[in-house]
């Protein structure tokens, strides 16, 4: 429960807004990015298949004594009061990258601030504020992980919490001025083609970045880590679109540098799927409960290229969601 109060406490401090498109450039992203993540916790949070078969418990949990006085002191309802979350990554491998979140809402400013004075006195040692030139930023240590993360109030619209003070001093500096966008051009144009309605997408330059680990290698005949790399490094850009319904669907698709890659990349992933499709059901058989969407997985995972572009495609229903969750579907 502490982690979930500090996490709350950086994370969740802004004030009301009005629901932004997807496909609008967030003018507090670094001009460094190169990928985009977008969730819409609002339409998550509204579908049918959570709360068929998620808000039951999660309004059961939020009711306990320690959660309920930590939403109090909050003056926060998590599942009334979080809107959305844009993220923007880059960075050269796991140990070089970098990010900054902007998490959007309607919480009260005055209870947050209050419950983080709180929370600094108990946990000094997790919890501090730290100063970026004329910026006071909340410096916080997750449990378990090195480095810290820092956050701060950017506008009365958004708090901004990235992997260093400098990016949130940035980012506090681009909202007080009102700074126009200023990620990259090709990554705006695929953030345009985005739809802000679905449940989460994520969308992201990639040409070049792309590497298999050393030694690596495949039990696929006919798919060897020269040949797969060769592929890989012809995707300019990858996304992946998830949609909350009455069921879960997800979409992974690749931009290639011309057709004939595609054609050749699409092969591989035909393969890959195939094997795949051949191992779900044996690795379902370790875990019983989880067959139905092993099977359901094996009828609906599929690939297919339409020129430049390979798509990776898969639909769980709500019917076989509630098998596993113990419902009565």
């Amino acid at each position: 429960m502490k982690f979930l109060t500090h996490l709350t406490l950086v994370t969740l401090m802004a004030l009301p807004v009005s629901p932004v498109r997807a496909a609008d450039v967030d003018a507090l992203l670094p001009a460094e990015t190169e990928t985009v993540m977008f969730v819409n916790f609002r339409q998550i949070l509204d579908s049918e298949l959570f709360t068929k078969y998620a808000r039951g418990q999660i309004e059961l949990a939020l009711k306990g004594n320690d959660a309920q006085k930590m939403m109090q002191d909050l003056g926060l309802d998590p599942l009334k009061d979080i809107d959305h979350l844009v993220a923007g990554t880059w960075g050269t491998g796991p140990d070089d990258m970098k990010a900054l979140f902007i998490v959007r809402g309607k919480f009260d400013p005055a209870k947050l601030f209050d419950a983080l004075q709180v929370a600094i006195k108990k946990e000094p040692d997790k919890l501090e504020i730290v100063s970026e030139g004329k910026y006071k930023i909340v410096k916080f240590i997750p449990e378990n992980q090195p480095k810290p993360v820092y956050a701060s109030v950017a506008s009365e619209k958004a708090i901004v919490i990235g992997t260093d003070k400098k990016l949130v001093a940035n980012a506090l500096a681009d909202a007080e001025r009102g700074a126009k966008a200023k990620i990259k051009r090709e990554l705006a144009d695929l953030l345009s083609k985005q739809d802000s309605k679905v449940s989460m997408f994520a969308i992201g330059l990639t040409e070049g970045k792309v590497e298999l680990p050393p030694n690596f290698s495949l039990p696929v005949q006919g798919v060897d880590a020269e040949k797969l790399q060769k592929q890989l490094e012809g995707i300019k850009f990858a996304g992946l679109v998830m949609n909350v319904t009455d069921g879960l669907s997800l979409e992974i698709s690749m931009g290639m540098k011309d057709a004939e890659i595609a054609d050749d990349f699409g092969g591989t992933v035909d393969q890959l799927i195939n094997t795949a499709k051949v191992f779900i059901p044996v690795l379902a058989a370790q875990q019983p409960q989880f067959q139905p969407i092993a099977q359901e997985l094996g009828r609906t995972l599929k690939s297919k290229v339409d020129g430049k572009s390979v798509t990776i495609t898969v639909k769980i229903s709500g019917s076989t969601i509630g098998k596993v969750a113990g419902g009565s579907e």
